[in-house]
């Protein structure tokens, strides 16, 4: 027979429910704070005291502590100690119109929600404001740029492409394939200053074109190895040349698949025919504006980030020899991209942003 008081049942707002989700989840950060965020919503959700000590292999006084303290004080009673000093000035409804504002509406004179505009229409201070957006992971000011695919064979060549990277055949060779076109030989036009203690280095806003060149690369989705041709144009020509340089490096008795983009050059009559006097090669197209898919690109983001985006040319082949110099460095030891999320998870995400977009 149960005896004893029933537990006060434990009622989330939207804002707690939503913090609380957050540290339960976060990956780096106290355990302490993880484990009271997990203790609390399961005592929201009706989870009885003892199952919630037994799943989370901890004693059933330490559920019913945090129950109280948050029952007590909220949010602030999961901290190691009570709040001490005066009351909190800002209430939860006052947190939630934040991120409600900040989420669903805009101010009437910008594009987004600054910390001085939001302040002003909720009546609390620029600092809090700020303090709750970076509690609830909210960046107004920044954007990011995305594309929905509309190709009719969206679902079969995500599943084709994310097999070759998570599950690839026996005896077969996976090259990612792509061209990095029109990277600029820049020069600027001064000398820029070293980086010192307390100053970063320094470089002239404007530069010096010297022309372009295009880096052929076909990334092995195995080991990382990259093989890389540098072009001055970038037709069906010159992407027949990278075919044959591949053909070169690859073992003989191997199956070799390309994944590659609906670009036109991959695609004439030359390229086909190619392609037709060599059965062993499989060509597996991404999605129609699903690029993010050709595994070749996270290479060309790591080339332009860790070598080609600071570095001064005065000419194109000093271009050239630039790139060809980080390629034998880089193939020295290389190591392979890891793609971590499955065809199935892929076609959710895009389809939860499809549902937003057709609201």
């Amino acid at each position: 027979m149960r005896t004893g008081r029933p537990a006060t049942p434990i009622v989330l707002t939207k804002a707690e429910r939503t913090e609380l989700a957050r540290r339960a989840n976060q990956r780096k950060g106290p355990f302490d704070s993880r484990i009271r965020a997990e203790i609390i919503l399961a005592c929201a959700s009706g989870e009885p005291g003892t199952a919630i000590a037994q799943r989370l292999d901890i004693g059933v006084h330490t559920v019913s502590r945090w129950r109280v303290r948050f029952g007590q004080w909220r949010l602030d009673g999961l901290n190691d100690t009570s709040r001490s000093g005066r009351p909190r000035s800002i209430r939860d409804e006052q947190v939630q119109e934040v991120i409600d504002r900040t989420t669903q509406t805009r101010p009437e004179d910008a594009s987004h929600w600054s910390t001085r505009s939001m302040s002003k229409a909720v009546g609390i201070s620029p600092a809090s404001v700020q303090r709750i957006w970076h509690a609830f992971g909210l960046e107004p000011h920044r954007e990011k740029t995305f594309k929905l695919s509309t190709d009719p064979a969206f679902v079969d060549k995500v599943h084709d492409i994310v097999g070759l990277y998570m599950n690839p055949p026996d005896r077969a060779l996976v090259l990612s394939v792509d061209e990095k076109s029109q990277i600029q030989a820049l020069n600027r036009t001064q000398p820029g200053l070293p980086l010192t203690v307390g100053k970063p280095a320094t470089r002239t806003h404007d530069y010096q074109r010297h022309g372009t060149t295009s880096l052929f690369a076909a990334l092995d989705v195995a080991t990382g190895e990259v093989i890389g041709r540098l072009k001055r144009r970038h037709r069906s020509a010159e992407f027949i040349t990278f075919l044959n340089a591949i053909d070169r490096d690859v073992p003989a008795g191997l199956d070799v698949h390309l994944i590659m983009d609906n670009y036109g050059t991959h695609k004439t009559d030359k390229v086909k025919t190619w392609l037709s006097e060599r059965p062993h090669y499989h060509v597996h197209f991404t999605p129609t504006s699903a690029s993010w898919l050709n595994l070749v690109e996270r290479f060309f983001s790591t080339i332009s980030e860790k070598w080609i985006k600071r570095q001064a040319h005065t000419s194109v082949s000093d271009l050239e020899k630039s790139i060809r110099h980080y390629l034998t460095i880089y193939n020295d030891d290389p190591k392979p991209f890891q793609w971590r999320k499955t065809a199935d998870d892929i076609i959710a995400s895009v389809g939860r942003a499809a549902a937003s977009l057709n609201r």
